[in-house]
């Protein structure tokens, strides 16, 4: 069978046959008690480390802002919107209580600072002026965003506005908010604002607002650099944090903890697990070829795709080992012309039989539509063959 025959077709690689167990909550070595649910997972493969009743539908409060500010980074990608864009601010939107910036309608602020007053002041009154801007009303913005949710297949969600505010129905999971972090970490971007302590808007105005961050992990916490807190009386104090080092990132995420002192402590706990017990390994590198694939019409008619980063994933150090495969993806007809760095496949990180993530297969060279004299030759070629 020739290389390009096996492009076409999807192949599960083996690199370790050996069991693979997530911890179970009886097991967790550290102390949930206090919290009502709670997860850890790595960020770049999605692999479940902690997990305490994370499945369990609850008030998430301003954690509820992950899948607004992810909705507006979405936006900002997507060039609907830019960082400099001038955003009115509602009557509505003023009005808003709770955490704010006390924006008065009428009042026009950047894009760049109304996401920076919802990530670092959780501000409710931004975050619904911004959903006002992209979708009309706040209301038909909370439908994009249940939309995202069901997207990313999360089944534990139901949002009922943009910013957490007490709401019948408005539920979340650690298991969901976690998920939503995942994406909104890809937004590289946001770190930026997720990840700073204190700052000013209107600072050269006569009204200038100091910001102080509500998660104080990004200032007492090694690699924290968000992402953000949430509290109402129903939720009491919930935290979705992440940080990074030694190459690894871990999101940590803790529902109804009973002070705020508790709930930073049980995340810093989770975190300092996962970077103390696990190490990044690399099943492949960025620019390995992995595959040959034949373009239809192409000129030249094979070509090599390889990995657009690195797929990589996460080992426990004490030596257990874990079932890990990576899965190859190709898209079965690929027409000329195709550019260089053109996504033609996927190749997937596999744990436990469940796909975990999975990262670009590009093209190495580009190949232009082939000329009939070339495709002649070709066919030619074949027929003797």
């Amino acid at each position: 069978m020739k290389k390009w025959m096996l492009s076409i077709i999807s192949v599960v690689f083996a690199f370790s046959i050996l069991p693979y167990t997530t911890l179970a909550n009886d097991q967790a070595p550290v102390p949930l008690d206090e919290v009502k649910s709670a997860i850890l997972i790595d960020q770049q493969t999605g692999m479940l480390v902690l997990d305490k009743n994370s499945h369990e539908s609850l008030p998430p409060a301003s954690m509820t802002k992950i899948a607004t500010m992810l909705l507006i980074m979405e936006a900002i990608d997507q060039k609907k919107i830019s960082w400099e864009d001038k955003i009115k601010t509602s009557e509505q939107a003023a009005s808003m209580g709770g955490s704010q910036i006390f924006l008065k309608a009428g009042e026009e602020m950047t894009v760049r600072d109304m996401l920076k007053g919802i990530a670092v002041a959780s501000a409710n009154d931004a975050s619904v002026a911004m959903a006002e801007h992209l979708a009309g009303s706040e209301e038909e913005f909370v439908k994009k965003m249940n939309e995202k949710v069901k997207a990313l297949g999360l089944k534990d969600t139901v949002f009922r506005n943009a910013t957490g505010l007490p709401a019948d129905g408005h539920v979340s999971s650690a298991f969901d908010m976690a998920q939503l972090a995942k994406e909104l970490i890809k937004h590289e971007e946001i770190t930026e604002f997720t990840g700073t302590y204190e700052d000013y808007l209107r600072e050269d105005s006569e009204d200038p607002f100091w910001l102080v961050n509500t998660n104080k992990l990004v200032r007492f916490y090694q690699g924290a650099d968000g992402l953000k807190t949430g509290f109402t009386k129903d939720a009491m104090y919930c935290l979705t944090a992440t940080a990074q080092k030694k190459d690894m990132r871990f999101i940590a995420v803790v529902f109804g903890a009973p002070t705020s002192k508790a709930r930073n402590e049980i995340a810093s706990s989770m975190l300092d697990y996962g970077f103390t017990h696990y190490e990044s390994k690399t099943l492949a590198k960025e620019g390995d070829q992995v595959l040959e694939v034949r373009i239809e019409k192409g000129s030249p008619f094979i070509i090599e795709g390889v990995l657009s980063e690195p797929l990589k994933w996460i080992a426990p150090v004490d030596g257990k080992e874990q079932n890990v495969k990576k899965s190859l993806h190709v898209t079965k007809i690929i027409d000329a012309p195709v550019k260089k760095g053109q996504k033609i496949g996927s190749m997937s990180l596999v744990i436990d039989g469940k796909e975990m993530s999975s990262v670009d297969v590009i093209a190495k060279r580009e190949s232009k539509k082939a000329s009939w004299g070339e495709l002649f030759v070709r066919s030619a070629k074949e027929m003797v063959q």
